[in-house]
């Protein structure tokens, strides 16, 4: 094979990289080779969005909504193009990566101005709160989300996830099938205490989220804990059969493979994005779960508990939800708290029972170790 065709496999297993949401797994990946022309998209749809938003353009009168529309039209075009451009992974000169950092640095002074040009005031994103640094503020905080993001492919797996998402929602029932009935012998009788239900009426929602993240947390670090133990089972096992097949319809599927292959240790970097990976499609799953358990209980709720016995045990009026008529506040808490919980129960549970394992933690797990195994054979093709 030729040094050309060998460098054109390797630019197109890169890309697949990225596609797969594994970015870091790249050779040499870094913020001014990699990541700065992927955030490019992103930060031009900022740039440009907020000279549409953050300055009305008074003194186009009635014919503002239209100049708008057109400056909103050329943003997403722009984005569309530069998105299409960044997909190619270019890389840029430090003279380019110079302009660009300096011009988005610009921002937080540029709109301003213009604003105060056009419509002889300003408006910052924050209000009177924070005053002229909410522009900086905004600004720098779209940077970091966009680079976080951009880092670790979390684009990517979201889109992947909503349509593992569309397949799980097809199969809820298979799902609600094997987890409700273990779940509910834990929380059934938990979900008609009086106690519970007292605290529910009186606690916040706010405080409630922050529970949900609670859960959300010991999800994503039962999956680190688990994503050692795989990957450490992975490679172990690159002989040339399981390579070959874990390279099949990926840009390296016609290399050939005689031997088995060395592996080599991952960074830090590349942990945490096998974790984003992983724990991206665990708490998509727990969402389908938590979704269908929350229309359970709330059915459950409306059916067995009356208006009496919910005011007999909460020991005084029962507020009502402004948002769903007619459905007591504590119901709707408690249905979240233990859709929560069950969503929480479960993947934990199918990380950690054989049965369970094998049907709905395997498949994610068979994509990280696909990414392990082309990762070896990338970097012996290099």
């Amino acid at each position: 094979m030729s040094s050309s065709q060998s460098s054109d496999r390797i630019r197109r297993t890169e890309r697949w990289f990225v596609r797969e949401g594994a970015p870091t797994m790249i050779e040499g990946y870094g913020f001014a080779t990699h990541v700065l022309p992927r955030m490019l998209p992103a930060l031009g749809l900022v740039t440009l969005a907020s000279l549409a938003w953050l300055v009305p353009l008074k003194s186009a009168g009635p014919q503002r909504w239209v100049l708008l529309a057109c400056v909103l039209g050329v943003t997403v075009v722009a984005w569309f193009v530069l998105r299409l451009f960044a997909l190619r992974l270019p890389r840029f000169t430090k003279s380019a990566r110079v302009v660009i950092l300096v011009v988005y640095a610009t921002m937080p002074v540029a709109v301003p101005l213009l604003q105060l040009l056009v419509d002889d005031t300003v408006t910052p994103p924050g209000g009177s709160v924070v005053g002229l640094l909410g522009f900086v503020i905004f600004f720098a905080a779209v940077f970091v989300v966009t680079l976080v993001a951009t880092t670790y492919g979390t684009g990517t797996l979201v889109r992947r996830a909503i349509r593992h998402t569309l397949y799980d929602l097809r199969n809820s029932v298979h799902l609600l099938g094997r987890a409700l009935p273990a779940m509910l012998f834990v929380t059934l009788f938990l979900f008609f205490t009086g106690e519970l239900w007292q605290m529910m009426n009186r606690l916040d929602w706010w405080r409630l989220l922050i529970v949900i993240a609670l859960f959300a947390a010991i999800t994503v670090l039962a999956s680190a804990t688990r994503l050692r133990d795989e990957i450490g089972r992975v490679e172990q096992d690159l002989s040339p059969d399981r390579l070959s097949a874990a390279c099949h319809g990926t840009p390296l599927s016609g290399v050939a493979i005689v031997e088995p292959l060395h592996a080599t240790p991952l960074s830090g970097r590349q942990n945490r994005n096998l974790l984003v990976v992983l724990a991206t499609r665990q708490l998509v799953q727990a969402g389908v779960m938590g979704l269908a358990l929350f229309g359970f209980f709330l059915v459950l709720g409306l059916v067995m508990v009356t208006p009496e016995v919910a005011e007999q045990w909460i020991g005084g009026p029962v507020a009502q939800s402004r948002l769903v008529p007619g459905i007591p506040v504590a119901l709707l808490r408690n249905a979240t708290l233990f859709a929560a919980f069950g969503s929480m129960y479960f993947e934990i549970t199918s990380m950690s029972d054989v049965e369970h394992r094998q049907q709905f933690f395997a498949p994610i797990i068979d994509e990280v170790e696909r990414v392990l195994a082309v990762r070896a054979v990338y970097l012996a093709e290099r």
